[in-house]
């Protein structure tokens, strides 16, 4: 939910792993049959699909057409009728108060503008209606990876460190962001694991098909500097290895579920 094209790489493989996550989401925001829910971020339909097994009527929003299409050559191939839409979070093309459940798997995390961006969720959300969303809890192998790859950025780039990012993953923050608005707020730990061949089977895999991998290797490869952060990476995923016959990461994540009176 940034400037970041999304549409790089292979998300389909990283909406894969990340489809357990949207289970919880979905699952916690117990979507009724005919209920509007909106997914944004939706990325390649993981939540949005399963919102509408469940009978709901569904949007799914995101700012990368490409997944847009692969999420509904997929709600095609389930006989589901979900619409998808292009847009950003900060600016949903969506009616005021015309969702009864809005979902953000990892999506809304992404977005520039966090205020506005929340602003705009509850916008669209009914009276009485909730947010659910999930958010990373910072720390583990993963996360690691992620610092490491954006500051080599950031310095092959000659770019200044940014501010330190929004704790979605924190209760009082979140209570700040959405309690203006009318929502109560509800928080709980879920954990995921990623798992592999290998350490270097799965960071060349994530290499080679997350957009946030891709994208960093256009900018490091080109000065010589993508070798030393694969590297580093390489050491940061043997040591969290959790499986001596193969490979297994977990990473900690919340769901946040903000109630509307």
């Amino acid at each position: 939910m940034t400037s970041m094209d999304w549409s790089v790489g292979r998300y389909e493989h990283t909406a894969t792993q990340l489809l357990p996550a949207a289970e919880v989401v979905v699952e916690r925001a117990a979507p009724a049959m005919g209920e509007h829910v909106v997914d944004v971020g939706c990325g390649t339909g993981n939540a949005a699909l399963l919102a509408a097994g469940r009978g709901a009527r569904v949007t799914g929003v995101d700012p990368a057409q490409r997944l847009l299409a692969v999420a509904r050559e997929q709600a095609t191939a389930r006989n589901l009728e979900i619409t998808f839409l292009p847009g950003e979070a900060a600016a949903l093309p969506l009616a005021d108060a015309s969702a009864e459940i809005v979902l953000s798997v990892f999506g809304v995390i992404f977005a520039p503008d966090v205020k506005a961006a929340a602003a705009e969720l509850a916008r669209v959300t009914a009276p009485r209606g909730r947010i659910v969303l999930s958010a990373w809890i910072p720390g583990g192998p993963i996360s690691q990876l992620n610092r490491i790859a954006s500051e080599a950025v950031m310095r092959a780039l000659g770019a200044p460190a940014g501010p330190p990012p929004f704790p979605w993953h924190e209760h009082e923050a979140l209570s700040g962001l959405f309690g203006p608005h009318g929502f109560t707020l509800g928080l709980e730990e879920h954990q995921i694991s990623f798992t592999g061949a290998s350490a270097s089977e799965y960071l060349d895999t994530e290499s080679d098909t997350h957009p946030l991998a891709v994208a960093g290797r256009a900018v490091l490869e080109p000065r010589g500097e993508a070798q030393a952060v694969r590297a580093r990476s390489l050491e940061i995923l043997q040591a969290a290895n959790e499986d001596p016959d193969g490979f297994r990461i977990t990473s900690r994540y919340v769901v946040a579920t903000a109630q509307r009176a």
